[in-house]
């Protein structure tokens, strides 16, 4: 006779509908016996995932985005277990774990419940499609572009995070300014110090990549938020609109600079948007969701440009101090020229990036329809002292 499990499985992970799934659940919430084997397949459903291209935080993204809170909890207890038979974890992979919701109890609130929440994420999993990977799984050794991060991080990532964690906490938007904009200049300049020290010792340090969650609503302003912050630290992003996410390419002191950044003007750009929309409300208008978009598209936009001119600033400066000590005999040692050096690491960047994506489109977006909240969030960019890129973004093709 099939096993209990089986027959569940084959009513609920084949077959579309809440029809299968009662029945599956009320298969396995009659035999406790299937329990073991219940959560062994559900890490083997994970350990797919791995294989095709995800990681634990795409994991919890996309099922937080398709289910529901039960669902994330239970992925993060089959992520923990799985990804615990490991001795080393690839890059990334460790923050991501210690990010993940706790576990819910098994079999609460009841045995039919648990089931069927279980096969319900099942069925998810099972469907997840390829992506493209960004490093290795578990269980491999790194190769290629994805090279490890160093252990600890450099004393000038933690000063960038601790200017971005005070201009998020502030309510002064001329302290957050200055505050944002030094973060940046501090990013820009760690970039360049880090392309050096790779031209002097010759590294062969390659780009790597890393997803970073583009969440609804407003979606679209947000993947173009993000586009800005990449293009401005010498990275590329490229938006994922089904899946929910952008992967962005480039070295892994920018990566780490992009990922920062996009969060912290993320959460500057809410915080003035409900401001802004709290003035308009009290002025009596009630279109929120156009006020939402358009704000948030102008942030995006004007923010890119600034950026970009904020990285442009700091590059010159370098290039003088860079020619200088070129033509410095205290120097000891020839100073690599930095302007071919960046040149070089830029086209590194698009090439892995044109390898990873072979079938990407830019689009050109609309959506900004509201005056008041296209004029609210260009002040907004003012204030946080950094601009917007171009209406194009990169997509991917070809997911789904």
């Amino acid at each position: 006779m099939e096993p209990v499990i089986d027959q569940a499985f084959a009513a609920a992970l084949y077959s579309d509908g809440d029809a299968g799934l009662d029945t599956g659940a009320s298969l396995l919430a009659a035999d406790p016996t299937a329990d073991a084997e219940l959560v062994r397949r559900g890490e083997e459903f994970v350990r797919r995932a791995w294989e095709r291209g995800w990681q634990p935080a795409d994991v919890v993204r996309i099922v937080r985005r398709e289910c529901d809170e039960t669902a994330v909890g239970l992925a993060a207890g089959l992520i923990a277990s799985e990804t615990g038979r490991y001795e080393q974890l690839p890059p990334r992979w460790r923050s991501q774990l210690d990010g993940l919701p706790a576990a819910p109890p098994r079999n609460r609130p009841d045995r039919f419940s648990y089931a069927s929440a279980l096969l319900g994420l099942y069925r998810l999993l099972l469907r997840l499609p390829a992506i493209e990977p960004v490093g290795p799984p578990p269980g491999t050794s790194p190769h290629g572009p994805h090279l490890p991060p160093a252990h600890d991080e450099p004393r000038m990532l933690t000063r960038i995070r601790a200017l971005l964690a005070k201009a998020e906490a502030t309510g002064f938007p001329e302290e957050a300014e200055a505050l944002t904009t030094k973060a940046q200049e501090l990013m820009a300049r760690h970039s360049i110090d880090e392309a050096l020290l790779a031209a002097r010792t010759h590294s062969k340090e390659a780009p790597g990549a890393c997803r970073i969650g583009v969440d609804a609503p407003y979606e679209t302003a947000k993947a173009i938020l993000l586009d800005a912050v990449a293009s401005a630290n010498r990275c590329r992003a490229v938006w994922n609109s089904d899946l929910g996410f952008s992967t962005v390419v480039g070295f892994e002191p920018d990566l780490e600079a992009v990922e920062m950044l996009y969060t912290s003007l993320l959460v500057q750009g809410t915080v003035a948007m409900t401001k802004a929309e709290a003035g308009q409300r009290a002025g009596g208008r009630k279109r929120t969701k156009t006020f939402r978009q358009s704000f948030l598209m102008a942030y995006a936009q004007r923010l890119g440009s600034r950026l970009v001119a904020d990285t442009a600033r700091v590059t010159a400066a370098a290039e003088v101090e860079v020619e200088a000590e070129t033509g410095s005999e205290a120097a000891g040692v020839a100073a690599p020229h930095l302007l071919p050096v960046l040149a070089a690491r830029d086209m590194a960047v698009t090439d892995t990036a044109e390898r990873m994506f072979p079938e990407t489109t830019t689009t050109r977006v609309r959506g900004a329809t509201d005056l008041d909240g296209w004029t609210c969030g260009t002040a907004a960019a003012d204030r946080a002292r950094m601009g917007g890129s171009g209406p194009g973004i990169h997509g991917r093709r070809g997911n789904r």
